[in-house]
């Protein structure tokens, strides 16, 4: 500044008064802009992050733990170590990149996502969060802005295969869940060691409740909702919390040439009768929630043969677990009935992989808000129906989600994308909600 007022003293006397005004005005916009992200830069982060693992087929296999993972994973820590933060994996294979504040008191806001994908899926889920946190670093550094609050970026482990870094820092990944095998042939507890954790340490990384000031997470949508509203921010209230179930019934095998209609312990058409009445009875209850069979098994097997056992899958979510208990009673007992007409059994064995809801911070939703509404971004407030590493961070911290439009609706296919332009957004509202939480919490 002291620069401008020296040059504008010399050269004042040679100057129009238009001049002088426009020199004025020039100078006032300079000082007023916001920093903000770099666009192609961040566009050309997650096209070089799509090089691990990429096919012949010109897609990307990047599943947790496998050698492109591991390979992805030691290029963050450089890219970090590059940004002069102090980098470290913990004992979880998270990635964890410290840059300090003007404050040795302050707690810590942290922001990241994951860098692993599931099998056969797209460039951006988890991996705009990941690199979009990369960019905020890098215009904080070119921008000479040194936060008041140390800042942390996380690039969490295995969010894909059961959010398993975030559940370490949250404190309750529990030692059967390290016996899970991937699709990669490694369970969780080995997949840990490869990216550099240590299982017999674990225990370590679980972090106290309010020891991070707060906790964001930028994210494409994977829904259609803000593309088909034309919305360009979304505001996450809440992750839905699940349920799963193992629903078992159990009939009677025997030959389909032989057995008459009205004599058959047919497990299969009792399935059947259940799968339906579950849309039905989802359908039934007012709100958002979902319920889902996604998978079925049928013993024997073989077309002449009457299915004696069937096992299919119970999936529900809603932001209210009174809800989800409520949709389960009613598809159970329903279950009941239709397995006594049908003359078979029926049993339901919940499974340990469910979540509860996580509800976002009331006020860093309204940062997340303001933020946009400053950069001129259109916002919806909106639930996610997936789950999400914010979703175990909110349990130890004040948590917020930010979401960019996924085009179509389209997510965990290769065929998943988000625009330059909307990715950017993303960022900066990250970026700028960052800076607003660093003014207003002590």
């Amino acid at each position: 500044m002291l620069l401008i007022l020296v040059t504008f003293k010399l050269n004042t006397k040679y100057m129009s008064r238009l001049n002088v005004a426009l020199f004025f005005f020039g100078c006032i916009t300079i000082i007023a802009q916001k920093p903000k992200v770099d666009q192609t830069r961040l566009e050309n982060r997650i096209l070089e992050l799509a090089q691990f693992g990429l096919q012949e087929n010109g897609e990307t296999e990047r599943v947790a733990f496998s050698d492109a993972d591991v390979a992805a994973q030691h290029w963050v820590v450089q890219k970090l170590k590059d940004l002069g933060l102090q980098v470290h994996i913990d004992f979880a294979g998270n990635v964890i990149g410290k840059r300090e504040g003007k404050s040795s008191t302050l707690k810590s806001i942290s922001f990241g996502s994951h860098i692993d994908r599931v099998p056969n899926g797209g460039n951006y889920d988890g991996c705009l969060g990941s690199m979009a946190s990369l960019e905020v670093l890098e215009v904080l550094n070119e921008n000479k802005i040194t936060t008041k609050h140390p800042l942390e970026i996380i690039i969490f482990s295995n969010e894909e295969g059961g959010v398993m870094g975030s559940r370490a820092i949250a404190g309750h990944l529990g030692k059967d869940a390290l016996k899970v095998v991937n699709s990669t042939g490694y369970s969780m507890g080995e997949g840990i060691m490869r990216l550099g954790g240590d299982t017999t340490r674990i225990a370590k990384v679980a972090r106290k409740k309010n020891e991070i000031a707060a906790f964001l997470e930028l994210h494409i949508e994977q829904g259609g909702t803000l593309e088909n509203e034309n919305i360009q921010i979304g505001t996450v209230e809440g992750i839905v919390g699940l349920k799963w179930w193992d629903v078992e019934f159990t009939g009677f095998s025997n030959h389909a040439g032989t057995t008459p209609m009205n004599a058959r312990q047919d497990a299969l058409l009792a399935a059947a009768k259940f799968i339906v009445s579950v849309n039905e009875i989802t359908n039934s209850f007012d709100g958002a929630q979902v319920g889902t069979v996604g998978k079925i098994k049928a013993e024997p097997g073989a077309p002449n043969v009457i299915p004696g056992k069937v096992v299919t899958s119970l999936e529900i979510r809603d932001l209210s677990s009174e809800v989800i208990e409520k949709v389960y009673q009613a598809i159970k007992t329903k279950g009941e009935e239709i397995a006594e007409a049908s003359n078979v059994q029926i049993e339901f064995r919940a499974l340990d992989t469910t979540a509860d809801p996580a509800i976002m911070t009331s006020s860093i939703q309204d940062a997340i808000g303001a933020s946009a509404e400053k950069l001129g971004l259109s916002t919806k407030k909106m639930p996610s129906g997936a789950g999400h590493d914010a979703q175990d961070m909110a349990l130890i911290a004040p948590t917020g989600m930010i979401f960019v439009p996924s085009q179509g609706g389209i997510s965990h296919s290769p065929k998943e994308f988000t625009s330059a332009e909307d990715m950017a957004n993303g960022a900066n509202v990250l970026l700028h909600t960052i800076l607003a939480l660093d003014k207003k919490l002590d």
